[in-house]
């Protein structure tokens, strides 16, 4: 998987030159900024040094804050904190590879960071929101959503690694091609596609998120929230900080949507676009929003908004029940006694607070 996404960082190289590929790159590698013009170098402008390492700070930040909420939280959403701080991490070293270029812009290893790290990370916050529509859903009533709560994950992260591998494999094609001295226009366009493809994912994945909140509220309107919600969580739905934190998440989602827009309209101009020479296009519409986005989550991280959770344990009977034990996690919200929707699911096994596999109680 490397070595395929370093390829398309060399086709993106490649696409933006004419001429053989290593007499260019050894005549970049003896420029200076006091010599070539930038138009010559990698990024066709001068990374700024201000802004990156603004972004640079701000997902360091972030990582540290998912690390420590990860420990805080121990087993609970250790999937949500895994994703966020791989995504966070992957941000600061592409930004670090933006820093070291302005030094040196001519220099292919930074570009070669950044194209790689930058590319890779969004993919990782994505897998994040998807973990999360999971619980929700169980929160409100698994009547309430046309797939089973379990399914969201399971479509949708496979999804991102076929739009990596598609981003990947394009990139291979075209540094291939160019070496050979044919046209990488196919590689290109499949670059394009994974890229598409992405942002395809996730419109399909907003769709049912945003159908999954008008049937629940059509419902609640017309049944009554007996009915239509899971009686077992209403403190937790009640909570302040679960509300906020639905908000965050539906704003991280449109950041990272409005993201891979970007990056799809950037790569149909070509590597040589006014969208790709233009920084402050990349410093809205990459760093800022996605930073935004992924703070939103660290300030209102589900581990801590969910109020109200049970570890389950198996018992040693061997009638198949689990035994509850109430306990609050995370800021406020109570247990609850009786049994709950997320009990009759079964216990998670990334402990988080809902469970994947139904389990048979008794045996009649």
């Amino acid at each position: 998987m490397a070595s395929l996404l370093f390829s398309v960082a060399h086709a993106v190289l490649e696409k933006r030159q004419t001429g053989n590929y290593t007499e260019t790159k050894n005549w970049r590698d003896s420029c200076t900024k006091a010599t070539c013009d930038l138009k010559y170098s990698y990024w066709g402008y001068l990374p700024s040094i201000a802004a990156n390492s603004v972004f640079a700070a701000l997902f360091g930040i972030s990582l540290l804050g998912f690390l420590v909420q990860a420990a805080i939280c121990r087993k609970r959403f250790w999937g949500f904190s895994f994703a966020m701080s791989a995504g966070s991490f992957l941000e600061v070293l592409g930004y670090i590879g933006r820093i070291v270029s302005f030094s040196n812009p001519f220099n292919e290893n930074g570009f070669l960071i950044q194209i790689v790290c930058l590319t890779i990370a969004p993919a990782f916050y994505a897998a994040a929101i998807y973990f999360c529509l999971r619980s929700i859903v169980l929160t409100f009533g698994p009547a309430n959503s046309r797939l089973p709560a379990t399914w969201y994950p399971r479509i949708f992260i496979p999804c991102d690694v076929v739009s990596l591998l598609l981003q990947a494999g394009g990139g291979g094609w075209a540094s291939i091609a160019s070496h050979s001295g044919h046209s990488a226009a196919g590689g290109n366009h499949i670059m394009q596609a994974g890229l598409a493809f992405q942002v395809l994912t996730l419109l399909i994945f907003i769709i049912l998120a945003s159908d999954f909140t008008f049937k629940t509220y059509s419902r609640y309107m017309s049944l009554g929230s007996a009915v239509a919600f899971d009686q077992t969580h209403n403190d937790l739905r009640k909570s302040r900080k679960f509300q906020l934190f639905l908000c965050a998440l539906c704003f991280a989602t449109l950041c990272i949507f409005t993201r891979s827009v970007y990056r799809v309209a950037e790569l149909s101009e070509g590597w040589t676009g006014r969208l790709i020479k233009t920084q402050s296009y990349f410093i809205g519409l990459e760093g800022a929003i996605v930073s935004a986005g992924v703070l939103a989550l660290n300030m209102f991280h589900p581990g801590f908004c969910f109020g109200e959770g049970w570890d389950m344990e198996k018992a040693a009977t061997g009638s198949g029940r689990r035994e509850k034990k109430g306990r609050k996690w995370g800021f406020g919200g109570k247990g609850t006694k009786g049994g709950t929707e997320a009990e009759r699911s079964g216990g998670s096994s990334d402990g988080e607070i809902f469970g994947e596999e139904r389990e048979v109680r008794e045996k009649v």
